[in-house]
């Protein structure tokens, strides 16, 4: 064994060792429990951590970052494992620090429309816990993330053309620093002009500046009535410019998403759905009162049909709602159905929306060049979407789809956009960063990582390129 590696697993054991004291049931290094926190779900190559900590406090996280910061061994923080861009990977000789246990509801104050929760805690267990109240937490990635997780990774998803990311939607956070030091930032008041921002800071730090424990979340009333719609286009373009036209008129639309023929001839097959052609199609949703609804309807209807549309239907039972939305719902798992032995990488970028058809078009050429299959569906809204690269899962397969997702974004750098609109950065769009913020904005970023994590022990090699890459 090289001797720096060897140092690197002495440290881990000293840091072991010193956690054991008072830890000791919440340390695991079975084979299992590493392998799963090894990797997310992307197509990154996994690493099993050394051990697994599952932490139950803010005072656990702390004691583990104290520990690991005297012996600059490396730390990544696990919630749910639903990333997509390899944000749990640890490095070697690195602890996986679990906060699947920190699941508490502290506060909801319900007059003021917040609460504040433990980062462990899923966005859908706590709205199931708050259901009474008539509130809700509206930010939906889709999935079991956790709240700790989306802050880390600025999340957002189908409800952000109405109700923005995780950015507009978090009030103050705990984070624990490198150091095992606690701090607060923000608070319960919706606005404050006093020092430095940073709980935006930390919302979409990716675990690389400190570990969030806690998270003061603005909450919402539930709408007093739902409608669902769907509609049909021959030309993509008309469909754009249909959900171009609804934000432009200020039509307050809950949803507006957007799936491809390639997406929707599978959808169709995988859920036996009728009514529906292979065409590009647009799912809204609308909430509100009543009659406001009624007038969200009618007026996004109007557009449809001066855009082209074909087929609009809406529906105001969940039932009825459930059935419009099937497709949508079903997406990925569809797009899994077309070949059940490949791998579906999903990846997302993001341009202006007034710039997506233009996108489109492109990517559609780079797919065709690359010969493989890959549905195409978005938030239309705000101009994010994600393509479904099915390739086989090898290695030769795995290169297959990076190439094209490298492709994919540099259409969308050069059109004004963001290499990822919710996703994040983590391992797979490292390369873009410099190229989308430029050298001098990176060297900014880094002075922050190296003053507020010297030794570089949290998420190492996650967020910035070479340079913040933790040697051992």
């Amino acid at each position: 064994m090289p001797e720096n590696a060897a140092s690197a697993a002495e440290r881990l054991q000293a840091v072991l060792t010193t956690l054991r004291t008072t830890m000791d049931t919440q340390i695991s290094t079975a084979p299992s429990v590493r392998e799963e926190h090894s990797h997310g779900e992307a197509m990154n190559a996994a690493c099993l951590p050394e051990a697994v900590v599952f932490a139950e406090s803010t005072d656990d996280v702390s004691a583990v970052l104290r520990a690991c910061h005297a012996q600059r061994v490396p730390v990544v923080a696990f919630g749910a494992g639903t990333s997509v861009e390899g944000h749990v990977v640890p490095p070697e000789h690195a602890i996986s620090l679990d906060l699947s246990r920190m699941t508490d509801i502290l506060a909801v104050n319900a007059e003021d429309l917040d609460c504040r929760v433990q980062a462990g805690l899923t966005r859908q267990s706590l709205n199931a816990q708050i259901r009474d109240t008539g509130l809700f937490f509206p930010v939906d990635p889709g999935g079991e993330a956790t709240l700790g997780g989306m802050c880390a990774t600025r999340a957002s998803g189908t409800a952000a053309v109405r109700y923005g990311t995780m950015k507009e939607n978090v009030l103050g956070l705990t984070v624990v620093l490198a150091t095992g030091e606690i701090i607060q930032t923000g608070g319960r008041v919706r606005k404050s002009s006093t020092g430095y921002d940073l709980t935006s800071l930390f919302i979409g730090s990716e675990g690389t500046l400190g570990i969030i424990t806690e998270v003061q979340l603005k909450l919402h009333g539930r709408p007093e009535t739902l409608s669902a719609a769907v509609c049909q286009f021959e030309n993509l373009h008309d469909a754009v410019q249909t959900a171009m036209e609804i934000i432009q008129c200020g039509i307050p639309i809950n949803r507006v998403e957007l799936m491809d023929p390639v997406q929707m001839q599978a959808s169709i097959q995988f859920s036996k759905l009728e009514g529906y052609r292979p065409l590009t199609t647009l799912f809204f949703e609308f909430a509100g009162a009543p009659g406001a609804v009624q007038e969200q309807v009618s007026a996004t209807e109007a557009l449809v049909e001066a855009n082209n549309g074909l087929g609009f239907a809406w529906a105001e039972s969940a039932e009825d709602r459930s059935r419009l939305w099937k497709a949508r719902h079903d997406a990925f798992w569809a797009a899994k159905a077309l070949d059940p032995q490949a791998r579906v990488i999903s990846t997302d970028c993001i341009v202006p929306i007034s710039r997506l058809g233009t996108l489109i078009d492109g990517v559609y050429e780079d797919i065709k060049a690359s010969g493989l299959r890959v549905p195409l569906l978005g938030h239309v809204g705000d101009g994010n979407f994600h393509t479904l690269i099915i390739t086989e899962d090898t290695p030769e397969g795995h290169a297959q789809a990076w190439e094209l997702d490298k492709k994919i974004v540099a259409r969308a750098l050069a059109l004004e956009g963001s290499c990822s609109g919710e996703h994040g950065v983590g391992m797979g769009k490292l390369d873009f960063l410099e190229t989308e913020h430029g050298a001098g904005a990176l060297s900014v970023m880094r002075a922050l990582k190296n003053t507020i994590d010297p030794h570089h022990i949290l998420n190492p090699g996650k967020l910035l390129p070479t340079g913040t890459v933790y040697q051992g």
